[in-house]
């Protein structure tokens, strides 16, 4: 019991319950382990004991938490009630204003710090974080494009999407198709070095771009590079060319690391050719000076990474250390030069974000460009090394056994320590944010449950052995909240899977966004039918799919059974599961005919994806997103969980039924693409109301056939 107390002060689960009335108890070796992570010795009874006692002790004579959190909309703010009598408090605004205990009322929205100085002479600091009570919502209802922005390459792609296309999509989308946003998968710095993992949700770093994504042509610099130079250049752009075509009209697999060699190549020619003239100079120095450290760090680390591979804990002892590794720079001028020079790339990737968000705003979106927040990071990777002290080592995110995979799951992505970001006030979770938001009109965030647990699984050890790890959900909700409001960002959820009581409403509270993926919300506590659409929730994001599941064509026509079982994956008799699967879909199918949403009847799919968009529309929900693959027909998921080698994961160019790869001029002459889009359109730009329907609930069941 004594080891239950210790861990439930850390925030430590002893047991978890994977299903409604099924409790399992987590091994004492799990807990000890993770206790160790979160620097708490608990390997004898001895040290529990002394742990115990030292924890007792330090909330005793604490005056003041590391931080502290105020949400306006709420109760009047107030000075936390736990201090002895006769306390003295001093808050210093982030602006620099002082503001005495007695009037926290009047204190601003930000991150602000408390002094404390009790009767006794215990003296206290801490954060104070003062934030609204949600953050903003869509002025009106809008549907938007979901897009693997690797996935979709124009004539002008170097063999995978990029900003410039990102800007071509959402300026087409918007202004020919009335779509309120375009959301797309993390952007995310990767992982140096060849070959690197494909992934965008397990990058390098989840703070700054990768600028494998930068459209060198627009470079302002690019078009000044003299006759020198010019012939290397064009050499690349040759290059180029060919491996675009050999996507395109060859059906080869995205390359990543074959269009970041020939990017980072060019970009050399254009950074040393070219000197940067005073305005652009004067812009690059206060992107600098904004960034400050976190971006030094990071440059560093790809510097360093590109002499000694990426695998940090391999360096040389004295560059493990980012402070340690400053000295190295200093007295290194080729070393320094490549530290500036990716300084100078995460500067003109900024500037190209910030000039596709600008297509978005000026293409009359809603909302805008909807960033995505991977849920860890590589633990090699530059985020790692850079804030070492933030992370747990010996650690890695996954999820328990479930129904699902009876064998859990372990991601790879060492979480955070919530003790680690409770002492920093929040810093690494609070500039992630800040520079996420930069250029988003929303943030989708993975694995949005990660903000109040997450499941730890020990090095060396099986997912079933890992344990729940309590983050303070009101500090994270706080922090994010106040910074999407700074921001004017919307705050999307991905909350599919298991996700745990209560969780759902307090991120509603907050004004979060929910997902919800027409497949799977059914009436679960009840008939097990299809969901009516009035029962939908409307502060979410409604779809039909996700980059993880197959395209609408596939569960429709059942290639996705037949695939999974092509590589293995399937967990029963193929027959069986065709079987389930086509009653599945006939069900669906059959709700969509008896609410007038499928006159065409079934058998025509554009008619049928047309169907599912139309009955997402007749939900409540405030936005809709469209799949892009769907507009077009394609098959292939661009992800299929549980697969490495077996599949092309996160290497797919858009395609056609036919898997023949289409390019985003062609996706814009796509009659099918237009007919779906120009009916959402119809749909959303009339007034803010959901499509009257009839309710299903009255009508009698379709048959349902095996």
């Amino acid at each position: 019991m004594t080891l239950a107390r210790l861990a439930a002060l850390h925030g430590v689960a002893t047991a978890y319950s994977p299903s409604e009335g099924v409790t399992v108890s987590v091994p004492d070796t799990t807990v000890v382990a993770v206790l160790g992570a979160l620097g708490v010795d608990a390997s004898t009874p001895e040290a529990v004991t002394a742990a115990l006692d030292a924890a007792d002790r330090a909330e005793r004579e604490r005056l003041l938490p590391p931080t502290l959190v105020l949400r306006r909309g709420g109760e009047p703010a107030r000075p936390p009630g736990c201090l002895p009598p006769g306390t003295r408090l001093r808050v210093t605004t982030e602006d620099g204003a002082v503001v005495t205990g007695e009037d926290w009322e009047r204190l601003p929205l930000g991150v602000h710090t408390v002094e404390a100085q009790a009767p006794d002479g215990r003296e206290a600091t801490c954060t104070l974080i003062v934030s609204p009570a949600r953050v903003p919502g869509p002025g009106r209802r809008a549907y938007g494009l979901l897009v693997q922005l690797y996935s979709l390459l124009s004539h002008r792609s170097w063999g995978m999407g990029d900003l410039g296309d990102l800007r071509e999509l959402v300026t087409w989308a918007g202004r020919t198709h009335g779509a309120g946003f375009v959301q797309v998968n993390p952007l995310h710095a990767g992982v140096p070095g060849a070959p690197s993992d494909p992934s965008p949700y397990r990058p390098s770093s989840r703070r700054f771009p990768d600028p494998v994504h930068l459209r060198i042509e627009e470079i302002p610099e690019y078009a000044l590079v003299g006759p020198e130079r010019r012939e290397e250049l064009d050499r690349i752009l040759a290059e180029a060319a060919e491996l675009r075509e050999r996507v395109l009209g060859k059906g080869a697999t995205i390359d990543r690391d074959a269009v970041w060699e020939l990017k980072r190549r060019a970009l050399e020619v254009v950074v040393e050719s070219v000197e940067l003239g005073p305005g652009r100079r004067a812009d690059f120095h206060d992107f600098l000076a904004a960034r400050g450290r976190a971006l030094e760090d990071h440059a560093t680390y790809q510097a360093l990474a590109e002499r000694h591979g990426h695998h940090w804990r391999d360096w040389p002892e004295e560059l493990r250390d980012p402070r340690a590794a400053e000295g190295a720079v200093c007295e290194d001028p080729a070393l320094a030069a490549r530290v500036d020079f990716h300084c100078r790339l995460a500067w003109l990737t900024d500037r190209q974000l910030a000039a596709a968000a600008a297509a978005a705003r000026e293409a009359g979106m809603e909302v805008g460009i909807v960033h995505d927040l991977a849920v860890g990071v590589h633990p090699e990777g530059s985020d790692t090394w850079a804030q070492q002290e933030a992370f747990a080592a010996g650690m890695s995110v996954g999820a328990p056994p479930d129904a699902f995979n009876s064998r859990g799951q372990d991601w790879g992505l060492p979480p955070w320590r919530p003790d680690a970001l409770a002492a920093a006030g929040y810093a690494p979770y609070r500039g992630l944010l800040q520079e996420l938001l930069r250029h988003a009109g929303a943030l989708r965030i993975d694995h949005v449950m990660g903000l109040f647990r997450l499941w730890w699984v020990p090095e060396g050890r099986e997912p079933t052995e890992g344990t729940y790890v309590r983050y303070d959900a009101e500090a994270m909700l706080a922090v994010l909240v106040l910074e999407a409001h700074r921001a004017g960002a919307l705050v999307i959820g991905e909350d599919l899977g298991t996700v745990e009581p209560g969780v759902r409403e307090d991120l509603a509270r907050s004004g979060v966004f929910g997902t919800s993926v027409l497949w799977f919300e059914r009436d679960w506590a009840g008939t097990g039918r299809p969901l009516p659409q009035d029962a939908w929730r409307a502060e979410s994001v409604a779809t039909a799919t996700t980059h993880d599941l197959p395209p609408t064509a596939a569960r429709l026509s059942g290639d996705h059974v037949t695939l999974r079982h092509r590589l293995g994956l399937l967990g029963g008799d193929l027959e069986r599961e065709r079987a389930t699967d086509r009653a599945d879909t006939a069900e669906w199918l059959g709700w969509f005919q008896r609410l007038g949403l499928l006159p065409e009847g079934p058998g025509d799919e554009e008619a049928e994806i047309r169907a599912v968009h139309r009955f997402l529309l007749g939900t409540p929900a405030r936005m809709v997103g469209v799949w892009l693959p769907d507009a077009v027909g394609d098959r292939r998921p661009q992800n299929l969980p549980g697969t490495w080698d077996e599949y092309p994961n996160w290497r797919l160019p858009l395609a056609g039924p036919d898997g023949q790869p289409l390019t985003l001029e062609q996706l814009a002459a796509s009659p099918r693409a237009h007919a779906l889009l120009r009916e959402l359109h119809a749909r959303t730009a009339a007034p803010d109301v959901p499509a009257a329907v009839p309710d299903a609930r009255t009508a009698p069941p379709a048959a349902r056939p095996v």
